[in-house]
């Protein structure tokens, strides 16, 4: 670890470093640090244990360049970072490290979330529920965090049924703009569709980033089916493709 910092530190030396990683900003930065974790995530999806070596190994980087920018400001440093997550770690797991029980990991995550509010009620108050919810994360995973928040003062549906008629009453709008032409008013209800839809899979517990990276993979599977078919058939009409479509869709789902 103590390499890694040397040689951030060197990269970062205002004489002897690199003209580039010298301008860098905690605002230039994030771009990257947003896609390390993607990059992460995505060799995970993969089950490449050899990519995810050198995609953790990018990602702490970031952590390792972040933190070098706000010691050069007198901000913090990597140590604090480091010694402010395991405090958290350990606040967070009393029946870890102090004399609690929970019974199991459901128990667990009611109990982190108690001491987690508790650590923000100690805070100053803040002037709405989602101001913290970050605007960098991923929208369908911003919209479900941010169905949560409202859910606390009980804005919300008491079961799945309310999202998903909402689903057809937004979709309905959407018609209606697509109807009249109108390419803002489509963009915004297109949205609140997908608004809705995060809501849905939130109160079917279902991650929708997870299922939208799983239909992703499903399609470019099937796809391959179809480029085939194309490929051996030029000129080949929609309802060719489609049926090999179909065809992929079925060995997919015989296979299962």
């Amino acid at each position: 670890m103590k390499r890694l910092l040397d040689v951030m530190a060197r990269l970062r030396d205002p004489v002897d470093g690199c003209p580039w990683d010298r301008e860098q900003t905690f605002r230039t930065i994030a771009p990257y640090t947003l896609e390390e974790a993607y990059e992460v995530a995505d060799a995970i999806e993969r089950a490449d244990m050899v990519e995810l070596e050198a995609e953790l190994g990018d990602l702490l980087l970031q952590v390792v360049f972040h933190a070098r920018i706000a010691e050069e400001q007198g901000l913090f440093d990597f140590a604090r970072v480091a010694d402010g997550i395991a405090e958290k770690m350990i606040r967070r797991h009393p029946h870890v490290f102090a004399d609690e029980v929970v019974t199991d990991a459901a128990a667990q995550q009611v109990r982190w979330d108690e001491i987690k509010a508790a650590e923000k009620s100690a805070r100053p108050p803040q002037g709405s529920l989602l101001d913290d919810v970050p605007l960098g994360l991923p929208a369908l995973t911003r919209a479900v965090k941010i169905g949560k928040r409202a859910a606390r003062i009980g804005f919300d549906w008491p079961d799945a049924q309310g999202p998903r008629d909402k689903v057809d009453e937004e979709m309905r709008e959407l018609d209606e703009a697509m109807q009249d032409g109108d390419r803002i008013a489509m963009a915004a209800e297109l949205g609140d569709v997908l608004l809705a839809l995060a809501n849905l899979a939130r109160h079917l517990d279902i991650d929708p980033e997870s299922a939208l990276r799983e239909a992703n993979g499903r399609f470019g599977r099937r796809f391959a089916a179809v480029e085939a078919r194309a490929r051996a058939t030029p000129g080949a009409d929609l309802a060719t493709l489609e049926h090999a479509w179909q065809l992929a869709k079925q060995r997919e789902r015989s296979d299962d």
